[in-house]
């Protein structure tokens, strides 16, 4: 098996050692070392965490294959506290959607089943230094390309089919600024420090979205405690913001921007 033919359910099916024998082998692809390899206990079987660095920045293991990804807001149940929050903002002519169900089908991408190859992504992402039309030129001198929007949202929800990369669920008594404590400050499930900052907005090869945040502007423009968390959600693609962000009014808003380099295996 290549490894850009290593797929999510082979990876999850590894023992350790196997899991170690992968990481010694993606490195050796990539050119650098093994910089963690961690195993825990998952309800789908062991999760394992490769990180490896290279050229000074560190890239998770993602491994592909025929995946889930977008979300079904019909088959969703919101708590009673979201829907009441929702409809809080609503109130405040917030919202894109008379209720909560159809807000989500505007912003989130659709359920739908794509195949993927395993990459190499960074842990972290990284400011444009370019306008997004010349980055793709700028991180293949370094031999990484942006990733797609599929290949961003595969690897923020690492398998799983909730709103959030860590559950349906957000804390409602608060909106979450960069200083304070949540979820979307843990590494998820491939290791990655991704959908962690809602000030942050990365750009992918698809130009009709954005993914991870939104500038801010959902934290500050008193959208409702839900509508703040909504950026970090796996499958939110906010087109309004993508449009802008591609758009000739957005030309000089690249040095707000960031991407994730991919390195292919």
């Amino acid at each position: 098996m290549s490894l850009s033919g290593l797929t999510l359910r082979q990876w999850r099916s590894f023992d350790r050692p196997a899991a170690l024998r992968t990481a010694r082998e993606a490195a050796d692809r990539a050119g650098g070392r093994v910089a963690l390899v961690e195993t825990s206990e998952g309800a789908d079987g062991p999760l394992h965490r490769v990180l490896i660095e290279r050229e000074g920045r560190e890239f998770a293991l993602v491994p592909g294959g025929r995946v889930t990804l977008g979300f079904d807001p019909d088959a969703w149940r919101p708590s009673p506290e979201q829907t009441a929050d929702y409809a809080g903002s609503l109130e405040q002519g917030y919202g894109q959607g008379p209720d909560l169900r159809a807000h989500l089908a505007r912003v989130l991408s659709p359920r739908r089943s794509v195949d993927l190859a395993a990459v190499l992504m960074a842990v972290e992402d990284e400011d444009l230094s370019e306008p997004p039309a010349d980055m793709p030129a700028v991180l293949a001198a370094r031999g990484l390309r942006m990733p797609s929007s599929d290949e961003w949202e595969h690897a923020c929800g690492a398998g799983a089919d909730t709103l959030f990369r860590w559950g349906d669920d957000c804390p409602l008594d608060d909106v979450p600024l960069p200083d304070r404590p949540g979820p979307q400050h843990r590494p998820n499930a491939f290791g990655l420090r991704i959908a962690y900052d809602t000030y942050r907005t990365e750009l992918s090869s698809d130009v009709t979205a954005v993914h991870g945040g939104d500038g801010g502007e959902s934290v500050c423009g008193g959208y409702g405690a839900l509508l703040a968390w909504l950026p970090l959600a796996t499958a939110h693609r906010n087109p309004f913001m993508a449009e802008f962000v591609y758009g000739p009014d957005g030309e000089d808003l690249h040095e707000d921007c960031s991407t994730r380099p991919v390195l292919a295996l």
